[in-house]
């Protein structure tokens, strides 16, 4: 029997609301778009000073992997940004209390690697809130910075680190180093192609989301991706020598040139 007038009324409003909530929600997704973020958010891009590189790490940590890459920066006394997801970090508490204490910054990656997108702002805060938690217990201080899985933003992210006094920052350059098929001269090659003074490279030190022992291809691609920076006179650090961040997560200037 067909549906009464007022009744079909109703449920073609109650669509459009709901494709509208849908859509502000997913709006900030539109960032996870590398060329039109970098042209049009270059604050959530990470760029900032130009005569310095930002590099950063994501994933970890992991007591497999992690320890090889802090070697590495060890010999050539640099510091980096590790994004840590909290189910990663209470797994190896002395490892997160090492990587501090030896000056790499410590940042946010959420407590579980899934994808915001599919999680509303209730448990986009919960996560956020769990993760930021974790790292705080263990090294005594709460991030400042936050990356969500797979770079997604949604209004739910936003809001979230807004209340958490989280600042969300994406990349300008990564080396795809999570896939089967990476080498380290892929991975090498897809990070200098996109590399410029100011800009934020994007790593993994851990292959939990990644192919198998995917981390030993970045390892590999991390020494020649340092010398083409020394050798262009980029300085190589954490995003918290970058000169990049405005203030509070929500300023606009997150998101305008």
């Amino acid at each position: 029997m067909p549906l009464e007038r007022p009744a079909r009324t109703l449920l073609r409003s109650g669509t459009a609301a709901l494709s509208v909530i849908a859509t502000v929600h997913a709006a900030p997704a539109l960032s996870t778009f590398g060329p039109l973020r970098n042209r049009f958010m270059p604050r959530l891009s990470g760029q900032g000073r130009r005569d310095h590189v930002a590099l950063t790490f994501d994933d970890g940590p992991d007591h497999l992997s992690t320890p090889h890459f802090l070697r590495l920066l060890h010999t050539r006394d640099l510091r980096a940004t590790f994004f840590l997801l909290g189910s990663m970090a209470v797994r190896s508490p002395g490892l997160v209390r090492e990587m501090s204490a030896a000056g790499h910054e410590i940042a946010l990656h959420g407590w579980a690697h899934r994808p915001l997108l599919l999680r509303g702002p209730r448990a986009t805060f919960d996560d956020l809130a769990r993760g930021r938690d974790a790292l705080a217990e263990i090294t005594g201080f709460r991030p400042r910075l936050f990356r969500p899985p797979y770079g997604i933003m949604t209004a739910g992210t936003l809001l979230a680190c807004r209340r958490l006094g989280l600042t969300p920052v994406l990349w300008s350059t990564w080396g795809r180093d999570w896939r089967a098929r990476a080498t380290p001269r892929t991975v090498h090659d897809t990070v200098v192609g996109d590399l410029h003074g100011g800009g934020t490279i994007l790593l993994h030190d851990s292959d939990c989301t990644s192919a198998t022992g995917a981390w030993r291809n970045t390892l590999g691609a991390l020494p020649p991706i340092l010398n083409n920076c020394q050798e262009r006179g980029l300085a190589v650090g954490p995003l918290r020598e970058h000169g990049h961040l405005p203030g509070p997560p929500d300023s606009p200037a997150l998101y305008t040139p």
